[in-house]
């Protein structure tokens, strides 16, 4: 069915109509990482180590217009959709300079099971899908995958700045030959491009440094203990 869904995505982005922002220059994504401390919520480094029961949410705007899917494998092996959300319905549409929060609602996600790093998937295509945003579900005998990372802290930031970094953390590519869920395979190749990722303080910057003609995947790797 993915698969069937990828080719349809290949054809979709042929024939979609580009808006203004599709058609000129990079094409760039900001990810803020946010944690909730108090009351309030506060943009933490991406690399932060983050501690059981933490709550979190992401912070996403782009450049250009497009549509967007999230689904996270947690260290347990569990998988959930980030975005869109049952609760909000099927558009997953986002507009060049708006900021959307993932989740898509206004709850967070709490950091829960073993230590490790969580895998947040970005799925950014020019144009839909299908009409039904696809959900994402592991196969039954991947629900019980264990994590194969535990999270280290970077020593010369640890003295600096007195914070537990691990420099692994963050967004990245899909590493070729690196396991995957079963449904993203297909898109792991399909979706592949020249990314550069790059960090701005606390804001992790992914570009492109042409339009997106199809769909993109990378992961953002979310370390607790």
């Amino acid at each position: 069915m993915i698969r069937r869904l990828w080719a349809a995505a290949a054809l979709a982005a042929a024939a979609f109509p580009q808006s203004h922002t599709m058609t000129q220059g990079a094409h760039r994504m900001e990810l803020m990482l946010e944690r909730l401390e108090g009351p309030a919520w506060r943009v933490i480094d991406p690399g932060l180590v983050l501690a059981q029961g933490d709550r979190v949410r992401f912070r996403f705007r782009t450049n250009f217009d497009g549509y967007l899917y999230v689904p996270n494998q947690s260290t347990s092996g569990q998988f959930e959709q980030l975005f869109p959300r049952e609760e909000t319905g099927r558009d997953n549409r986002i507009a060049a300079g708006k900021e959307y929060r993932v989740p898509a609602t206004d709850n967070a996600f709490r950091v829960a099971g073993p230590p490790g790093h969580e895998i947040v998937y970005w799925l950014v295509t020019p144009g839909p899908l299908t009409d039904a945003p696809p959900r994402f579900e592991p196969p039954p005998e991947r629900k019980t995958a264990q994590p194969t990372m535990i999270p280290r802290c970077d020593d010369a930031i640890l003295r600096a700045r007195g914070d537990c970094i691990d420099s692994s953390a963050g967004p990245r590519l899909v590493p070729r030959g690196e396991e995957i869920p079963a449904q993203l395979e297909p898109a792991a190749d399909a979706g592949r491009r020249d990314l550069l990722f790059l960090r701005q303080k606390d804001t992790a910057v992914i570009s492109s440094p042409a339009p997106l003609s199809g769909p993109v995947i990378y992961e953002f790797r979310l370390a607790h203990r």
